[in-house]
């Protein structure tokens, strides 16, 4: 087993802290997604599907970003039917690199008890910070009580869970989405969650186009849920979005890039020309992923 991660992030020091980073190639070559799934999902964001992001790439722009990023893949064999890459190898980039990179681990949440078993793992012997699932991938509702015993043990773990919400970019153009449905990432099936687990740290991630005003609202209402700004420019937010950001989201909403999909600069230069409370940017920017992480109450 490689060494288990520890902090090495100097939180005083750093800019920021991005909570929604992917690797998508490990040391062996092994990537994220299907080359179908890779080729569409390019397409949608304009880049190139040879440009996948591994963890040292990472690591490296970030560290010249003095910006901190939580990193992850998404294990969605069954849904997608496709192993992912390493998360044991993304967990050895992240200690490499402990100076800038977080992990979070993910699991099949169709596996049952051994996604069980593997939550427990990862938090215990490899020292994931969190988890990241993806319900449209991992084609599951995640209010189904089939699941439950997953956030129990992530709830024991003290870690927090993230959530794609939303429309999104994987599948996009291709007949059926590749199969992609988007109704599992309806925000409002969290609520559920949320409300069951409210021992439970939720991020729910993007912007969930289009049920913004559901997302915006079970924010605001439980404590325990947060939402990242990830996956758009800023500049194509929702106006309600922006417009909950200086009021009712001040400390619930988190800065995230969805990188390599939306590259820092562009996040960090267009969310900065919006109009909202100056005061505002350095909690989305930091703080409140502070607390999410469990750095700070």
């Amino acid at each position: 087993m490689s060494e288990k991660y520890e902090y090495g992030v100097d939180f005083d020091r750093i800019d920021a802290i991005d909570i929604h980073t992917h690797v998508e190639v490990d040391c062996h070559g092994h990537k994220a997604y299907t080359d179908e799934l890779i080729e569409a999902t390019a397409k949608y964001f304009k880049r190139s599907p040879g440009q996948l992001s591994s963890v040292d790439a990472v690591a490296e722009l970030y560290r010249q970003h003095n910006t901190a990023a939580v990193v992850f893949t998404i294990d969605a064999r069954t849904g997608m039917r496709h192993v992912p890459n390493s998360i044991e190898d993304l967990v050895a980039g992240a200690v490499r690199n402990r100076d800038v990179l977080i992990p979070f681990g993910s699991v099949d949440p169709w596996q049952g008890r051994a996604a069980v078993h593997r939550v427990r793992e990862l938090v215990g012997e490899y020292g994931v910070r969190g988890f990241k699932f993806h319900p449209s991938m991992q084609a599951f509702e995640p209010n189904d009580r089939r699941f439950y015993p997953i956030y129990e043990a992530i709830t024991e773990a003290g870690v927090p869970a993230l959530f794609h919400t939303g429309q999104t970019g994987m599948g996009s153009g291709l007949p059926g989405g590749g199969r992609v449905k988007l109704r599992y990432s309806d925000p409002m099936l969290l609520d559920d969650v949320a409300a069951d687990f409210p021992e439970l740290t939720i991020v729910m991630a993007h912007p969930a186009v289009p049920w913004v005003d559901s997302q915006i609202a079970i924010a605001a209402h439980k404590a325990n849920v947060y939402l990242d700004l990830s996956g758009w420019s800023p500049k194509y937010f929702p106006p309600q979005l922006v417009h909950a950001l200086g009021r009712q989201l001040r400390t619930k909403a988190l800065f995230g890039t969805d990188f390599p999909y939306i590259q820092l600069d562009r996040w960090r230069r267009d969310f900065e020309a919006l109009d909202i409370d100056a005061a505002v940017v350095p909690l989305v920017y930091k703080e409140n992923a502070l607390r999410v992480l469990g750095i700070s109450s």
